[in-house]
């Protein structure tokens, strides 16, 4: 699918787009992959340790138009996954967010239709659906650009949306910010709640998402993954066996469980082996999977699948952050 053929990844020094820049390099032949950031370190950081000669760095910002529409010159496909992620820094600088995840996504559509390229996948989050934070607003918005994007259209380049949560191990989420506490000696963890829930993906279930949605796309699509949930104390038990944890309150613009689906996605979702998609609409849709049941919900509270501790521990080592 990707031999013979360009690239490009917006975001593409983040833990995603370094791991999936490093996927298609050693499982795939392309022609060219681009990393395009706005941050020139963490290129040279890549670039020495990659150290590819097809793959090519390009330093820019998804908020300026016309350097986009210079960088997808000749480009396949793109992965969108350039954006601003923290919720307390959204929630500071409202503005800022609105100008990269909003205006930053208008001008992907827009410089992918002038260049003709083939397809292209944006990465989403489990808090655009229902967002109750200024990030996940902005990222269902988003959402909503891209799957749309498709409909009454007269050209043909084709774009999808994939949607998990905070990938497990990456920059930003729970877990390294545990090991940073447990490094420095502390030995309670904070909880923001004890009945929190959340999905676990790690990078390789994101990028084989994202194959899937450049493998399989239409136009509109959002793709989920099945995944498995777990619980935040569970996490806690995981890294910190023999210590504590400290209930501290659930942060503002935090949700206490994820949800990929809602019941009012479910009117026009497939479900699959591995994976759900909720398409723009079901008219005419041909698919080999099975229509969802109405009004269900993909919540990480209600989902059938869970890890255990033991099972925490597993994933954790092969994630480099145990060492027994």
């Amino acid at each position: 699918m990707l031999d013979d053929k360009t690239v490009l990844i917006t975001g593409g020094t983040g833990s995603f787009g370094e791991y999936f820049t490093s996927y298609i390099l050693d499982n795939y032949n392309p022609r060219k992959v681009i990393v395009f950031s706005r941050d020139e370190y963490k290129q040279y950081a890549m670039r020495n340790s990659l150290g590819n000669s097809k793959l090519h760095f390009m330093v820019g910002d998804v908020r300026d138009k016309e350097r986009v529409k210079h960088a997808f010159r000749d480009v396949d496909y793109v992965i969108h996954a350039a954006a601003m992620k923290q919720v307390t820094t959204c929630e500071e600088n409202p503005i800022e967010a609105i100008k990269t995840n909003i205006d930053g996504a208008i001008n992907i559509i827009e410089s992918a239709i002038y260049n003709n390229v083939k397809k292209v996948v944006a990465l989403s989050t489990d808090k655009a659906v229902s967002p109750i934070n200024l990030y996940g607003g902005t990222k269902l918005i988003s959402d909503k650009l891209f799957a749309l994007a498709n409909l009454n259209n007269d050209y043909d380049t084709i774009f999808s949306v994939v949607r998990y949560g905070n990938v497990a191990c990456s920059r930003g989420s729970v877990v390294p910010f545990f090991k940073e506490l447990l490094e420095s000696g502390i030995t309670e963890l904070p909880i923001t709640d004890y009945d929190m829930t959340r999905f676990w993906i790690g990078l390789n279930e994101g990028v084989n998402l994202v194959l899937k949605a450049l493998d399989l796309s239409i136009g509109g699509e959002i793709y989920i993954s099945k995944i498995p949930s777990f619980k935040i104390t569970d996490l806690a038990k995981a890294m910190n066996p023999n210590g504590s944890m400290k209930e501290v309150g659930i942060r503002k613009g935090e949700k206490l469980h994820e949800v990929m689906l809602t019941a009012e996605d479910s009117l026009n979702a497939y479900e699959y082996e591995d994976y759900f998609v909720i398409y723009p609409n079901l008219k005419g849709v041909k698919q080999k999977g099975k229509i969802i049941e109405k009004g269900f919900e993909y919540s990480s509270k209600t989902n059938n699948l869970w890890l255990s501790v033991e099972d925490i521990k597993d994933l954790l080592r092969k994630e480099g952050y145990l060492c027994n």
